[in-house]
């Protein structure tokens, strides 16, 4: 199932500003204590990087209330140095990019 059928991520949770070139994404995990969570938020934020012009900034966040680890979430989800960090790690990157792809497997490996 993609993100889209399983109403993690809905184009109402999805907002752009023109005036201060942001782009703000609010998912919703499936169950309160996904353990997935980080991963589908970097998986967000790495298609939406490819995808925009670089001078949009590009906020992700769990949806309030939708998560036990809400706040901690949020925090390495938007924290440069951190998400920078993860895509330096190569597996973790193959799982990224396996996502992206729509290959489930790449997301069991």
């Amino acid at each position: 199932h993609s993100l889209e059928e399983l109403k993690v991520v809905r184009p109402e949770a999805v907002e752009v500003s023109a005036e201060t070139g942001v782009v703000c994404i609010r998912f919703t995990p499936t169950v309160p204590h996904c353990s997935l969570a980080t991963l589908i938020g970097l998986c967000i934020r790495v298609k939406l990087l490819r995808a925009l012009p670089e001078h949009l900034k590009v906020d992700i966040y769990v949806a309030p209330g939708s998560h036990a680890s809400e706040h901690a979430v949020n925090k390495q989800l938007n924290d440069k140095e951190r998400v920078a960090a993860a895509l330096e790690n190569d597996k973790l990157l193959n799982v990224v990019n396996g996502c992206l792809a729509g290959d489930a497997a790449g997301a069991g490996s």
